[in-house]
C-alpha cells in the first residue's frame, strides 16, 4: 500500500489491517501511551473544498504521532492559478513526506501519487470519500464486535458516500443494499465491482426494501459540495429517501445510524432519529482521527 486513493485500490485484509492499527492508536492515545511514529516527518494538506472533519483530524493526527501537517489553501498555492498538477506533485514531494488533498476530480488526486515521489492520502473527492469509510467500519466493528456477515443500507445519493460505502463494506465480508432515485446511481465502475460480489449487493429503488433487516443504516446530504444549484430539484428527487422512524422499523431493532456529516435535519434524516443515534454518529465523527492516524503510520512511517 503506497497511497490511499479510492477504496477499490485496497484489499480486504488491507482494511482489517488500518482498522486494526486504528484501534491500537485509539487505546494508546485513550491510556496516554505515546506513539510519535511520524516524528519530524511534514504532511501538506492541500484543501481546494471546505472542511471541519477532515482538517481537524488530520491536523491533531500528526500532532499526536510527532509530525507536523501544514494547511495549504488552493486559493493560497500556485495550483489555484493554473499550475499544473504535475508541477505541484514534483515540488510538494521535495518538501514534504506525505500529501493529503481534499478536491473535486479524482483524477487530480491519482496524478499528484503518479508523479510525485511521497504517499497521497485522498481526503475526499466527488467520486470517493476512503478516510471516511474507514471510519464508519471502525465504528461498526467496535459496535457490533464483527463486519462479517452484517448487513448495511445506505440511503441517498449515488455519490462519493455511497460508492465508498458499497466497495468497502463489500470487500470485508458485508452484506450491501443501497436505495437512491433513478438517476442518481452510483457510478458505473462501483456498480461493476459489485456485481462481482453476487447476492451480497442490492440496488432498490425503494427505501424500505433497502432497510429491511439492516443492521446500519447510512445516510448523507442530498446536495453535496458543488450542488448547490441543484439542491431545490434534489429536494424533489429524494422526498422519500429520508431516514426516519418509518424507515428504521424496517431495520433489525439494534440497527444502527450514521452520518458522516454535516446533516440537514428535516431533510435527509429527521432530528427524532439523529438524536437517538447522536453517540454512535458522533464517535463516528471521532473516528475520523484514530482510522487517518493508522493511514499515515501505514504510509509514511520509515
Amino acid at each position: 500500500m503506497k497511497h490511499l486513493l479510492k477504496m477499490l485500490d485496497l484489499s480486504g485484509e488491507e482494511i482489517v489491517e488500518l482498522l486494526n492499527l486504528a484501534d491500537q492508536l485509539k487505546y494508546e492515545l485513550a491510556h496516554g501511551i505515546p506513539h510519535p511514529h511520524l516524528a519530524g516527518k511534514s504532511l501538506g494538506m492541500i484543501f481546494q473544498k471546505a472542511s471541519t472533519r477532515t482538517r481537524v483530524s488530520f491536523e491533531v493526527g500528526m500532532y499526536q504521532l510527532g509530525g507536523q501537517a501544514l494547511f495549504l489553501s488552493s486559493n493560497d498555492m500556485q495550483i489555484g492559478r493554473g499550475e499544473p498538477v504535475e508541477d505541484t506533485a514534483r515540488v510538494l514531494s521535495r518538501y514534504l513526506d506525505g500529501i493529503m488533498i481534499r478536491t473535486f476530480e479524482q483524477d487530480e488526486v491519482e496524478t499528484l501519487a503518479a508523479v510525485g515521489s511521497i504517499p497521497v492520502i485522498n481526503g475526499l473527492t466527488d467520486f470517493c470519500h476512503p478516510c471516511q469509510i474507514l471510519a464508519d467500519l471502525l465504528t461498526i466493528r467496535e459496535r457490533k464486535g464483527r463486519l462479517d456477515g452484517l448487513k448495511m443500507c445506505y440511503i441517498g445519493d449515488g455519490n462519493n458516500m455511497m460508492n465508498s460505502l458499497i466497495v468497502g463494506c463489500l470487500k470485508v465480508g458485508m452484506e450491501v443494499a443501497v436505495s437512491c432515485p433513478e438517476g442518481y446511481d452510483p457510478a458505473a465502475e462501483v456498480l461493476e465491482f459489485a456485481a462481482g460480489c453476487g447476492d451480497r449487493f442490492q440496488l432498490y429503488r425503494t427505501p424500505a426494501q433497502a432497510a429491511k433487516d439492516a443492521d446500519v443504516v447510512i445516510t448523507d446530504v442530498w446536495a453535496s459540495m458543488g450542488q448547490e444549484s441543484e439542491r431545490e430539484a434534489r429536494k424533489k428527487a429524494f422526498a422519500g429517501y429520508q431516514i426516519n422512524d418509518e424507515l428504521m422499523a424496517q431495520a433489525k431493532p439494534d440497527a444502527m445510524v450514521l452520518h458522516c456529516l454535516p446533516a440537514h435535519r428535516g431533510e435527509e434524516i429527521t432530528a427524532q432519529v439523529f438524536e437517538a443515534h447522536a453517540d454512535e454518529i458522533f464517535e463516528e465523527a471521532e473516528n475520523r482521527l484514530h482510522a487517518q492516524k493508522a493511514v499515515m503510520v501505514t504510509l509514511m512511517k520509515d
